[in-house]
């Protein structure tokens, strides 16, 4: 009797590359299909490749906050839904593992030849610039997720093979831009016919026993390379406090309290969030998919960038976050700015508690915001409605090594920026600045990077929308570095200008600008003396 050769280091590589590559094909055909400048330009989106057991075994080079929260949506379809061949499933709920009602997530199942379980899931997410609810781009200042927009639980949108046109039409009822969802959803569906059909492939090439056999080796190699990293840090317990502005409705800081022990000998670590404020009656409430994301996020961080991550890189850590809190709140609660603001809040306080623990690799505090603006209205070029949607990037923290980038998307966050010839093609607007925020970064020997002041004139009437934060808190430094420039956003008007609070909504008239200004940076290292 012969024993399977278990796979070697390199074959193990060649299996994840090629998952991998799967994953990376996904987001490339939604990209190129996709309607909305927030996908094809954007590039607001995530592909995952998972287990038959749901497990992630391979994903894109795409947003953190997505990667790491979508098994949740993966495990809240296969336990609502038996998922046969040709059919694909959909769902936003945040309370399902979803982040927030704009990220739409399919699901599609792999079947092979005469097998009658799935043998693999690819699945993607998108953020769609409308799902409805109260405001335009539906990232208002909201008091329940019933105001956010729709909310979809786990369904089959595409039978065995046939699309189901009624759901697809109560979907498209009830958002303000029904064309462009359309053809974002259908971009969607397209992608993860793209990926059955590639993972079929890799089946064909490697054969199904040998790409399980490397798929259990990768997933035992993240977790093995997860335990060597925990075990070289000291035993202890750190703890970190950052806070968040407001919740924009009612004034007052939201602190986010960490605390991170380690056990070298056992290899584990837990990062428990008790403390951390109650869930507020604003829309920055994060839902425990998006901490564990953001927890994800930052301990893939401390592996070599060459690793595979997969689900195995958290086998070790456990992530406690206390239910009603605003780390991991209870329905109702309105979540819209959980997904975009307090996930990048819990990430710098994680760094801040990591930074005594590893002093030469730990940066400075990044911008902290993703600066959301959404505007709406009526196109005054065709009379139709439409919705805009774009984060705005910020300065990067500086590190032991180098200072901080300018003008990126940091942390929970990897998209693009939308370019001035597609914004004024695709909206009525005019770009009026677009430019590096100078001298936005903290002073240090690293000076923190500076951020982005990004200004439009409406052509229309609309309404306008701002999601921020770091408007009263500032991005902290370390080793002394300073602190990184506060946010500001401002509404210019003939009859003068209006600073706006970092989350609000205004109706504008033609005419009007809107500026923003984007945090820079904190430094490291003091300032040497002249």
């Amino acid at each position: 009797m012969t024993t399977r050769r278990q796979p070697d280091p390199a074959e193990i590589a060649v299996i994840g590359h090629a998952l991998h590559s799967v994953a990376v094909e996904m987001g490339a055909s939604l990209r190129r299909t996709a309607f909305s400048p927030n996908i094809k330009e954007r590039r607001d989106y995530s592909s995952a490749i998972f287990s038959a057991e749901g497990d992630l075994i391979a994903m894109g080079d795409d947003m953190p906050v997505h990667l790491g929260s979508m098994p949740m949506s993966v495990a809240a379809v296969l336990a609502d839904l038996r998922l046969e061949p040709g059919d694909t499933a959909i769902l936003n709920d945040p309370y399902r593992g979803g982040t927030h009602l704009p990220d739409i997530t399919m699901v599609a199942p792999v079947f092979l030849p005469s097998r009658n379980r799935a043998a693999f899931y690819v699945a993607n997410r998108a953020h769609h610039a409308d799902v409805g609810g109260m405001y335009p781009g539906s990232m208002g200042p909201c008091r329940e997720i019933a105001q956010e927009g729709i909310r979809i639980p786990p369904v089959k949108l595409v039978r065995a093979g046939k699309m189901d046109g009624q759901l697809l039409a109560t979907i498209l009822a009830n958002v303000r831009t029904p064309g462009e969802r359309e053809g974002d959803l259908t971009a969607q569906l397209g992608a993860c016919r793209i990926g059955a059909s590639r993972m079929l492939e890799l089946v064909s090439r490697f054969r199904y026993a040998r790409l399980l056999q490397g798929v259990s080796a990768m997933l035992a190699g993240s977790e093995r390379l997860m335990r060597n990293v925990l075990a070289s840090l000291p035993a202890g317990e750190w703890y970190a406090e950052d806070f968040l502005d407001d919740d924009g409705l009612i004034p007052g800081p939201i602190a986010i309290r960490v605390k991170f022990s380690n056990d070298p000998k056992r290899r584990r670590a837990i990062v428990d969030f008790s403390g951390s404020h109650p869930q507020v009656p604003g829309s920055i409430n994060a839902v425990y998919a998006i901490t564990w994301s953001a927890v994800f996020y930052v301990f893939r961080c401390l592996l070599p960038p060459s690793a595979i991550a997969t689900a195995g890189l958290m086998r070790p850590i456990q992530v406690l976050a206390p239910l009603g809190s605003i780390v991991n709140a209870r329905p109702p609660a309105a979540v819209a700015g959980g997904n975009v603001e307090t996930s990048q809040r819990i990430v710098d306080t994680l760094m801040r508690a990591l930074a005594p623990v590893l002093p030469d690799r730990i940066p400075a505090a990044s911008s902290g915001t993703m600066n959301n603006l959404t505007i709406g209205g009526i196109d005054p070029r065709n009379r139709l409605p439409y919705t805009y949607y774009e984060t705005i990037a910020g300065g990067h923290g500086a590190s032991p090594q180098s200072q901080g980038a300018s003008g990126h998307h940091a942390h929970m966050t990897n998209s693009l920026n939308t370019p001035v010839e597609a914004l004024e093609y695709a909206y009525p607007f005019r770009a009026i600045q677009y430019a590096i925020r100078r001298n936005s970064g903290g002073a240090g020997k690293h000076p923190g990077g500076d951020g982005i002041v990004r200004e439009l004139e409406l052509l229309g009437d609309a309404q306008v929308t701002v999601l921020a934060d770091r408007r009263q808190t500032q991005p902290w430094g370390l080793a002394d570095g300073g602190s990184g420039a506060q946010g500001k956003t401002t509404i210019i008007r003939d009859i003068g200008d209006e600073r706006l609070p970092g989350k609000c909504t205004r109706e504008l008239k033609s005419g009007n600008r809107i500026r923003i200004e984007s945090p820079g940076g904190g430094a490291w290292g003091k300032l040497p003396k002249p």
